[in-house]
């Protein structure tokens, strides 16, 4: 049985034709993504699967056209929570190109960029034999596993958090790699290549957290690990990881200064207004294990599912050796793992949207569900009915993935269809219905801020975040509304308590509802459109 690799190092095995696994991984989540919209588009729809998207293009175009971080323009708003989405998605509107073409095109890039990358993180973790057919295993997965699939043709900044995540992590090691350095290679030479890859590691560190803040878990992760996981051996060492911490917090910061100075300038806060709005709005009072499996159990929906022993297996092989042979380093994916999970479950406790926010967990537990597995596996073992579980679950879960991938394209049609049928229809409603100088609230404001020219208020407090403390309050937020001079407000009145109490509100008045069937039979209540009664009406 082969040997563990170093920390940090790819084993020799990891090396050898790495180029065409690369290629296949890339060409199976490019093609995974394709056949999603492809199905889509069979089915008559075209788009996107959450109004955030919409958001999304707004700011993107805005950027474009008027080189600013504004919703609405000549109002530069700090709601945008991944300004580096914007501004990658306004590459588009700045050369021309159809905006659902580049959207998708870069989402298929970073699906991509996230199954090779867990296919090199794989190769980090030192596994005993095995390795490179595993770790092509793990990639494969990730380029088919439905949430991942459908996060790269959403229009959102999932799939390239996740990417930027893997892509940090992987940087970490090769850090590390390069902190040793290889036997007979001047000490000069290893300081310079640490130093380097430092800063590409504050470089990256402040483009994550400009995708989600969230990111700022996982940098912080990084750079207290860059000093000590695992221990340096001599001060010289220590010294030189201290630094190298030290230039890439620089970098880092040197990413971040500008956007923080944005944040502070247009809301007084250092954080995106979204980042404060949507944990008023669904704080809850449930004990944490509740929000813990509330968190978790959308990340379980699928083949990886059937990888959970092997996952608890890896972990426990991680911590159980001898701390002279344990590989540090590759403690640190499993951390940012739990980090996902505990920060929402804290925080943000939701789980709607196929769980979303969780998404970026679900290579990492592929990561070391299948290193667990493979290492579990006795397809020669003497006793039979072990003989015949190694055999036969590698292809019990390659069948679930594929089961799963194909349902995921169906909901991802579903999902798609149902934005098209109730925010995109309204915003269609809106412009036909209403005249320009308008003020309209409105609770969802993608669709409706993108393709009509209205003035708005946002009732979950992207643009407009005074509404932030009374957002779950029906009859403040009715004051708000009328206080404010909104003509029309726009929300599902089933949404939450608060909506049902403003559409029984006797200043409401229903104008219009989207006609959208597989919203009623989900059994929700389709998207409307009220005339708010002024006091003078």
């Amino acid at each position: 049985m082969a040997t563990q690799a170093p920390p940090g190092q790819s084993s020799s095995s990891g090396r050898r034709n790495q180029l065409p696994i690369i290629g296949i991984l890339a060409l199976v989540s490019v093609l995974s993504s394709v056949l999603y919209l492809a199905y889509a588009w069979s089915q008559g729809v075209v788009g996107f699967p959450l109004d955030d998207a919409w958001i999304h293009q707004t700011y993107a175009r805005s950027l474009a056209q008027t080189g600013q971080l504004a919703y609405l323009p000549g109002q530069p708003s700090a709601g945008s929570t991944s300004p580096t989405w914007s501004f990658v998605l306004s590459v588009a509107y700045m050369l021309g190109i159809d905006f659902y073409v580049w959207t998708y095109l870069i989402g298929c890039l970073a699906l991509a960029a996230t199954a090779c990358l867990t296919y090199r993180l794989f190769l980090r973790l030192g596994t005993r034999g095995k390795g490179l057919s595993a770790a092509l295993s793990a990639g494969l997965l990730c380029a088919v596993e439905w949430h991942l699939v459908w996060a790269s043709v959403s229009g959102m900044e999932t799939i390239l958090f996740t990417a930027l995540s893997l892509g940090l992590l992987e940087y970490y090691f090769s850090h590390i790699a390069a902190v040793h350095g290889p036997a007979g290679e001047p000490a000069s030479v290893h300081k310079e290549q640490a130093m380097v890859r430092a800063i590409g590691i504050g470089l990256l560190a402040g483009v994550l957290v400009l995708t989600r803040p969230e990111g700022l878990v996982l940098a912080g992760m990084v750079l207290l690990a860059m000093v000590g996981v695992p221990w340096p051996s001599t001060r010289d060492e220590f010294r030189l990881r201290l630094v190298a911490a030290g230039v890439a917090l620089a970098a880092m910061a040197a990413i971040l200064s500008p956007y923080v100075a944005f944040n502070l300038r247009t809301s007084g806060t250092i954080l995106p207004n979204t980042f404060y709005a949507k944990q008023a709005e669904y704080r809850t009072e449930l004990p944490i294990w509740t929000r813990l499996w509330r968190v978790l159990s959308p990340t379980l929906v699928g083949a990886q599912a059937l990888l959970v022993p092997g996952f608890v297996y890896s972990v426990y092989y991680l911590l159980s050796r001898p701390q002279g042979r344990r590989n540090w380093p590759a403690i640190v994916p499993f951390v940012w793992w739990l980090a996902i999970l505990g920060l929402y479950a804290l925080r943000l406790p939701v789980n709607y949207q196929h769980g979303r926010y969780t998404m970026p967990s679900i290579p990492l537990l592929i990561l070391f569900g299948v290193w667990g597995t493979a290492e579990m596996l006795r397809p020669r073992s003497s006793r039979l009915w072990v003989r015949i579980v190694s055999r036969a679950l590698p292809t019990a879960i390659a069948i679930v993935a594929l089961l799963f991938w194909w349902r995921g394209a169906t909901t991802y049609c579903d999902d798609v269809g149902f934005i098209e049928g109730e925010m995109v229809a309204a915003a269609r409603w809106l412009g036909e219905h209403t005249a320009p100088g308008d003020l309209i609230a409105v609770h969802d404001i993608g669709a409706i801020g993108y393709l009509t020219d209205r003035h708005l208020l946002d009732l979950a407090g992207l643009i407009t975040p005074e509404v932030i403390p009374f957002i779950a309050d029906a009859g403040q937020l009715a004051d708000w509304m009328t206080a404010r001079g909104a003509a029309y407000a726009v929300f599902f009145p089933d949404f939450s308590p608060t909506y049902a109490q403003l559409a029984a509100d006797p200043r409401f008045q229903q104008l219009y509802c989207a006609d959208h069937a597989w919203t009623r039979q989900m059994g929700h209540h389709n998207l409307c459109v009220y005339r708010l009664l002024q006091p003078d009406n």
